[in-house]
């Protein structure tokens, strides 16, 4: 059951040989979501041999060039490719009318129909849900208007343990309801605790995307016990007033926020050209927050399924 985040692009507004702008793929339980779709996106995809057209829906945190240059030419491409299926793209309204104005002006008829659903940067909200998962807004601060990601996997059901439904001749139709969290009364009118019937939960898997803003400490509260957190760290420590000048966050910044989340592990990427090398990133963040990453085009980063610590039976 797979929790996957596979990085496509991590350089800043100027792509570089090595790095392409703002695009991410995750993949929960075979179901794809694309984080923004800097230019070059579609590129990525089939470099890193990923089946794009397995992406339903789309999420783009803000209208700045280097987070959507990208989307046109892969609507472009899953027009070619004979798609059916609807793609659902969510993102500020402005972006509707963009999509809009550029497919009237190329003519394009797609086989596919877009469902644009507009979001309020400004605002936490749950923009999709599943029955497997949920995404969130998170509201940050940028020149434009401008929201992260906070994808969570919704609760599994609780298993319940073969000896139990033997040692109590548990009937099959009670099966769900203990799954589902209830107790157990036998035909004396004993009450079994479904502690006692059942396995530890799995836990929630999430992933938090944030991109292009100032660090801000409210959010904290809620990303808390994230497992993975990926924060925009355009610039170093020492350049921190060219950051906050330009509304962007340095490693620093970016590891203090992971430590008062309590993150499990943090990825640092949208590095700004003007550094030769990102292992001071890397550095720089560790001496903060030790499970600190600089992520690279391509790698992925996996979110293991495992049990709770405590049962909640």
């Amino acid at each position: 059951m797979s929790f996957t985040l596979t990085i496509l692009g991590s350089s800043s507004a100027i792509p570089t040989t090595k790095r392409f702008p703002t695009a991410q793929l995750l993949n929960v339980d075979e179901r794809f979501f694309l984080i923004d779709c800097g230019e070059g996106t579609q590129i990525q995809l089939n470099r890193f041999k990923l089946r794009f057209a397995r992406i339903n829906h789309i999420f783009i945190s803000h209208l700045h060039g280097d987070h959507i240059f990208g989307l046109f030419g892969l609507i472009s491409t899953l027009s070619l490719m004979g798609r059916t299926s609807d793609l659902h793209i969510y993102a500020e309204s402005r972006l509707g009318e963009i999509l809009k104005n550029h497919l009237g002006y190329f003519g394009e008829e797609l086989p596919f129909r877009i469902n644009f659903i507009p979001i309020v940067p400004s605002k936490s909200k749950l923009i999709y849900e599943d029955d497997k998962l949920t995404v969130t807004t998170i509201p940050l601060k940028h020149r434009v208007p401008v929201c992260g990601f906070l994808f969570r996997e919704k609760p599994k059901p609780m298993n319940i343990t073969r000896e139990a439904i033997i040692r109590y001749s548990i009937p099959v139709k009670q099966i769900p309801l203990i799954k589902a969290g209830a107790d157990f009364t036998d035909d004396s009118g004993r009450v079994i605790p479904n502690a006692a019937l059942t396995m530890n939960r799995f836990r929630q898997r999430s992933y938090a995307f944030i991109t292009d803003t100032r660090m801000l400490e409210k959010n904290a509260a809620l990303l808390q016990q994230v497992d993975l957190l990926y924060h925009e760290a355009t610039f170093l420590d020492k350049d921190r007033k060219l950051a906050h000048q330009t509304f962007h966050s340095t490693a620093s910044e970016a590891a203090q926020f992971a430590r008062k989340c309590n993150a499990g592990k943090l990825l640092l990427g949208h590095f700004s050209v003007r550094y030769k090398s990102t292992a001071p990133f890397q550095d720089e963040a560790r001496a903060i927050f030790p499970e600190s990453y600089v992520v690279e085009d391509g790698e992925s980063y996996s979110v293991e399924l495992r049990r709770e610590t405590h049962h909640e039976g």
